[in-house]
């Protein structure tokens, strides 16, 4: 493998983002179980690098549309951990203002438009900002982030058909986790190489290792230029995959444990910091201090996030669109 071409302060920043998702995820579990997150929850747990080699690789001005496995990017994006917490105990104090949770969190000032519970739901939306971004002339990207699952619904190819017809600033972000829901991508799909699907749009495509955060970063760095500079849209698969259940909720009797431990092998955290450590880079005694820190940043959450308030009764009706009624 070619050494990771970066120096060591960026390298850290890339496996401490990793370490944050992961720890905060963990602890979302931990909360889960003890009843104080309730709802659906969906980790991310063994996709790191997905998010963070690609929300490193765009700009601050992009816009981020995501799944409702969003945790890591809205993390990545610059949303605080306290906000996303606090969402997470259904808190006021919460990025959506506890009236979303889990898989609606949301935040304009970082330009992290969703989370979003229907699968597939965010491609039209994406589309729409890029719209009104070429329509304005602004030179920005849209990064859309979806599973594999939601390619097979017609929202993608809608959306995919929009974006390539008016040449729209779209960078599509497929992280293909190999099963949608329950269903191995075998099943759902009769074309498994999913990149090969934006030739049917006359789109751009490439595909690239999902556990791997360098191959993430220079990919979509080199997908956004594209997009960036006016070719239109591009369709980027990211080959990863989930350590975890699909949710909380699933008995996970659709694969074997083998092959999750397996793939554990090729985790991202496990081998970007083995990586650095060979390079010089990065020290055991080092990267004890970066998990040490992200622990402590989840512990700083939870409590803000169990000390926040609850919505006042006299705000539920807020943003809530009633008809005017006739005196």
């Amino acid at each position: 493998m070619e050494p990771v071409p970066y120096d060591k302060a960026f390298a850290i920043r890339l496996l401490t983002d990793m370490l944050r998702i992961r720890r905060m995820e963990e602890k979302c579990a931990e909360l889960y179980g003890a009843g104080k997150i309730r709802g659906f929850l969906h980790l991310y747990i063994g996709e790191e690098a997905c998010a963070v080699g690609a929300l490193h690789a765009l700009t601050a001005e992009d816009n981020i549309v995501a799944t409702y496995r969003e945790h890591g990017h809205a993390l990545v994006r610059g949303v605080s951990m306290n906000a996303i917490m606090a969402e997470m105990f259904g808190k006021a104090a919460g990025c959506s203002r506890g009236r979303g949770g889990s898989m609606h969190l949301f935040d304009s000032a970082t330009r992290f438009y969703g989370g979003n519970a229907i699968v597939g739901g965010g491609l039209p939306l994406a589309v729409g900002l890029a719209l009104a971004d070429k329509m304005q002339g602004i030179p920005m990207v849209t990064a859309c982030f979806f599973g594999d699952g939601a390619v097979a619904e017609g929202a993608f190819h809608e959306a995919m058909n929009l974006a390539a017809l008016w040449k729209l600033p779209v960078l599509f972000c497929c992280e293909n986790n190999l099963y949608g829901m329950g269903t191995a991508l075998e099943r759902a799909e009769a074309q498994v190489d999913l990149s090969v699907k934006a030739a049917g749009y006359r789109m751009a495509a490439a595909k690239v290792d999902g556990m791997d955060v360098v191959a993430v970063l220079e990919a979509t760095r080199l997908a956004a230029g594209q997009v960036r500079a006016g070719a239109g849209p591009f369709f980027l698969e990211y080959q990863t995959y989930r350590f975890r259940a699909h949710s909380m909720f699933d008995p996970e009797l659709y694969r074997d444990k083998a092959e999750v431990e397996k793939w554990k092998e090729r985790g991202p955290l496990h081998t970007f910091s083995a990586r650095l450590k060979a390079e010089g880079k990065l020290s055991e005694k080092e990267f004890l201090k970066l998990d040490a820190q992200a622990e402590k940043e989840v512990a700083a959450a939870v409590d803000f996030a169990e000390r926040a308030e609850l919505e006042s009764v006299n705000d539920l009706l807020t943003d809530v669109y009633t008809p005017a009624v006739a005196p």
